[in-house]
């Protein structure tokens, strides 16, 4: 193309022909540069035919893809060769992470070492197609491309498959969800465990229905022999004797109590028990008590509905008891019933609302004559004489009973619901709570302070369990707040229903011993290493028991 000096606003179009010829080469070569590699070759030998023409005749050699570019095989080798090389150190850092894990006889490690392993040899076997000062030759290249992509793709192929075995965070999430399972497994079985344990507690053992049976059975048959006196023996309202009181429904456990308490008394004949029970054992409990004489101690079998003024128009209890809401809690077999928590399913036992239960709560007008009562559970033992605890100054308290708290553990919190204004103005959450089980009881002084009515108010509050969950403690801790006295530690020794860490020496030096807990000394599930202590004061000698297969 030229260009007019003579004028500069003239410019000379060049011949049309010549124009033509340029842009023809210039959409030639566009063509060419973008023919794919796999059809270079045929397509080289088409144009390049056709380009003879506008060179002016000289030929033009036949040339393929790699030929316009710098080199091209050289770097396809080169690729072909980094490719291989990055993925065999790839493979074999993953089986060198997995000899750390320790995964040596896994699976894993020996794909992992072999994949590395074989893109190794793969190179080595081609080292002379990877010389670049060897011939080349394109087709052997091409196969050996065709094998580096295939085991290129298995390792891919291996890695994606173990990445949850190698990816960390994988690794601490799958951890994470195994312990919620686990954690899930444990609560689930802590609950079945605890249901199962708390049938085993509160299922009658078939030698303990046994010994019942037949004790009643010799009641039936001989009503003479067993029939209470006409008038009650002085002794039985006499102040000046030492007193106690054990509600019961189990015949075997209330004759250990007195059995072990007249056995450690230096003087049984000044000693008054006084058992009441409910009117299906009440045959079975006269029985036992008038076939032995316990050292000339005084005992006083009724059932608790003799005592007639213990009626739903007074006892809160016995009318809550009728109330269709409380039915429902414990009968109804209902989603909304379900237990939820092990602590729930104890206190859903209808026995927290047994009488017997609450009789505790009416000693002074059970016993009006009397100014003193020491009370004891049927699960006690007694291990030395008590009668040192009537010379206590009561100081006017009401209850003498032992603290249990320690720490946080066993403070009024734990038994009350101090989200309730009521609970939370009237009581110190951190006050120390005590336990009932042996408990000496000044009737004069609960009189005057009129405990009895103190529990009627609030029993009344809590007909929906707001206040407190189910049981005698909590209403205890409430009615004798302010009127509770300590005693040493030595006098009452808890925890041997469940607590099998409770060292000999304490048990050695306690008054009395007391299995609170679900392992009662009488069941199966019963600790070995205490049961001796309460089997000491079992009569093997009566017929009865002998019968009903009880091991001494």
């Amino acid at each position: 193309m030229a260009i007019s000096t003579q004028n500069p606003r003239r410019i000379s179009i060049p011949n049309p022909s010549f124009l033509a010829l340029i842009i023809s080469i210039a959409l030639t070569i566009c063509a060419f540069l973008f023919i794919p590699y796999s059809t270079a070759g045929g397509a080289a030998t088409t144009f390049s035919a056709s380009l003879d023409h506008y060179f002016l005749g000289v030929p033009v050699p036949r040339r393929n893809l790699l030929s316009f570019k710098s080199d091209p095989i050289h770097l396809r080798i080169e690729q072909i060769r980094k490719q291989a090389t990055d993925h065999a150190a790839l493979a074999s850092a993953y089986a060198s992470y997995a000899r750390k894990l320790k995964l040596e006889n896994s699976k894993q490690l020996r794909l992992f070492a072999d994949v590395s392993r074989n893109l190794s040899l793969l190179l080595s076997d081609h080292r002379h197609l990877l010389d670049p000062s060897n011939p080349i030759d394109e087709s052997a290249i091409r196969r050996l491309d065709r094998k580096v992509k295939d085991r290129i793709r298995a390792a891919r192929s291996l890695i994606t498959d173990a990445k949850e075995s190698f990816d960390n965070q994988l690794k601490i999430q799958k951890l994470k969800d195994t312990i919620f399972a686990v954690n899930e497994q444990l609560a689930k079985a802590k609950k079945q465990g605890a249901f199962s344990s708390m049938i085993a507690a509160k299922s009658i053992p078939k030698s303990l229905h046994c010994l019942a049976m037949r004790l009643m059975e010799e009641r039936i048959a001989h009503p003479d022999r067993y029939a209470d006196p006409d008038t009650p023996p002085p002794a039985l309202e006499d102040p000046r004797l030492y007193h106690y009181a054990i509600f019961s429904d189990n015949v075997l456990a209330a004759s250990v109590v007195v059995n072990s308490a007249v056995k450690n008394a230096k003087d049984p004949m000044k000693h008054v028990f006084h058992v009441v029970t409910d009117r299906m054992n009440l045959g079975a409990m006269q029985v036992m008590f008038k076939l032995k004489d316990y050292g000339g101690a005084h005992i006083e079998v009724r059932a608790v509905e003799d005592y007639k003024f213990l009626n739903s128009s007074y006892v809160p209890v016995l009318r809550q008891l009728e109330s269709a809401n409380l039915q429902r809690f414990y009968f109804e077999n209902k989603l909304e019933n379900a237990t939820k928590d092990t602590t729930n399913m104890k206190f859903r036992n209808p026995k927290y609302l047994s009488m017997l239960n609450h009789l505790r709560f009416y000693l002074p007008e059970m016993y009006p004559k009397l100014h003193r009562v020491l009370f004891l559970d049927d699960d006690v033992v007694v291990q030395r004489d008590l009668t040192a605890l009537w010379k206590l100054n009561m100081d006017g308290k009401v209850n003498g009973a032992v603290e249990t708290c320690f720490g946080s553990f066993h403070r009024y919190a734990q038994y009350m619901n101090f989200s309730h204004p009521l609970i939370k103005e009237r009581f110190n959450p951190n006050a120390c709570g005590w336990a009932y089980g042996m408990n000496f009881f000044d009737l004069d002084a609960w009189r005057k302070e009129k405990c009895t009515e103190q529990y009627h108010y609030w029993q009344n509050l809590n007909e929906n369990r707001t206040l407190w969950k189910l049981g005698t403690l909590p209403p205890g801790l409430i009615t004798f707040y302010s009127t509770t006295k300590p005693l040493d530690k030595s006098w009452h020794v808890l925890g041997l229903g469940y607590n099998p860490s409770i060292s000999l020496n304490e048990i050695r030096n306690a008054a009395v011993v007391h299995f609170n807990g679900n392992m009662k000394p009488w069941l199966d599930i019963g600790m070995n290493q205490f049961r001796p202590l309460w089997a000491r004061y079992v009569d093997y000698d009566n017929e009865f028991i002998s019968l009903c297969n009880f091991g001494a």
